[in-house]
């Protein structure tokens, strides 16, 4: 169950028994929704400068810092002396033994200044991340943290706190035709014999049916166990955390189900999610998550999966439909998303810190 109780410390002062060392008049202080537009100013200066474009909006931010995210979401900023926000870190409870880490410094403030502020929020993320492992009752915490592939200054940063690059990923995009959206008889279900594939169905109470979510879950955790870190994430995790994006659409989930059984069979899955608009106002279509059990490879599911949110995202006039591919794969995943379309827009990297929890693995925080 998702816990009532946040799995972190909310106020940096507990996490701390003296001052970190920060500039004069300058401190950790907590946040909430009254600094979304900041936030949001950081984000966008962080990506444009890591990658060459911005892409963060105010609702993105806002789903960073809501009150529904507290059990498994905290933030903290670096104000300056004049109370101006110059840093931001969040961290997210993910999933057991693996918690996220972001971090956005200021980039027009002194290099001192900076490396100050992103030491203080690598210590803050490093004390969370005993404190998070201590309440699931692990022996030790990963922190999973991120750069842009051209970010140095990120880099270097994590570098020096101990923090070890572990993979490299290729962020696709795939423009959609409005013609594309006969590459399937019907987004929401159609088959092709063997196997069918349809939206999440509604309950009588109009929300999803929680059957073929739950089917949706088993399919992920099973397509994804031997994937790069995979860990393992309960029905309830995995459902709070999803809700919380704010491209999130029920109607974006999808499910394939092989028909030449006496019952169908659940063996693939999409998660996708609503794009933010482009400088040009026109949103698009991304998949979050996509899997296929193994003993169904090799049968089209994924290809089918693949045309289904692009036929969905020509239906609603979307211009677009973006993925992420571990570019480290051994499997070569990337060949189909190649051969359908997909092409590299920029690159980013996974960088890991395994952090000892004190008195951790004793079973007292379960």
């Amino acid at each position: 169950m998702i816990p009532d109780d946040n799995r972190f410390e909310s106020d940096p002062d507990r996490l701390f028994p003296s001052p970190l060392p920060l500039p004069t008049g300058w401190s950790l202080a907590g946040v909430d929704e009254s600094a979304v537009s900041r936030l949001t100013q950081l984000k966008r200066t962080h990506e444009d400068a890591g990658r060459g474009w911005a892409g963060a909006s105010e609702d993105d931010l806002r789903t960073e810092i809501a009150e529904s995210g507290t059990a498994m979401r905290e933030n903290v900023v670096v104000r300056d002396a004049d109370g101006l926000i110059v840093a931001w870190g969040s961290v997210h409870d993910r999933a057991e033994g693996r918690m996220l880490f972001v971090h956005v410094v200021e980039r027009s403030i002194a290099d001192d200044e900076a490396d100050q502020c992103a030491a203080a929020l690598f210590a803050w993320a490093d004390a969370q991340a005993r404190r998070v492992g201590a309440a699931r009752g692990l022996a030790v915490q990963q922190i999973d943290s991120g750069a842009f592939a051209d970010d140095k200054r990120q880099q270097g940063w994590l570098r020096s706190a101990g923090f070890e690059q572990v993979r490299t990923w290729w962020q696709m995009t795939r423009p959609v035709q409005p013609d594309e959206v006969e590459l399937v008889p019907d987004p929401e279900q159609w088959s092709n014999g063997a196997v069918s594939l349809r939206q999440v169905g509604p309950s009588a109470d109009g929300m999803p049916d929680e059957a073929d979510l739950r089917a949706i879950h088993d399919v992920l955790e099973g397509a994804f166990t031997d994937h790069f870190n995979s860990n393992e994430e309960t029905f309830e995790e995995f459902c709070h955390r999803l809700r919380e994006d704010p491209g999130h659409r029920w109607d974006h989930w999808w499910l394939a189900e092989l028909t030449d059984a006496d019952a169908p069979e659940p063996c693939g899955a999409l998660v996708g999610t609503e794009l933010s608009a482009a400088p040009d106002g026109v949103p698009g279509s991304y998949v979050d998550y996509i899997g296929v059990l193994e003993s169904a490879r090799g049968r089209g599911v994924a290809k089918g999966l693949l045309h289904t949110i692009i036929a969905d995202a020509a239906s609603r006039g979307r211009d677009r439909v973006g993925l992420e591919v571990d570019a480290d794969s051994p499997t070569g995943a990337d060949g189909i998303y190649v051969s359908m379309g997909w092409r590299t827009s920029y690159v980013t990297q996974s960088w890991h810190r395994d952090v000892p929890v004190p008195g951790g693995g004793d079973g007292l925080g379960q």
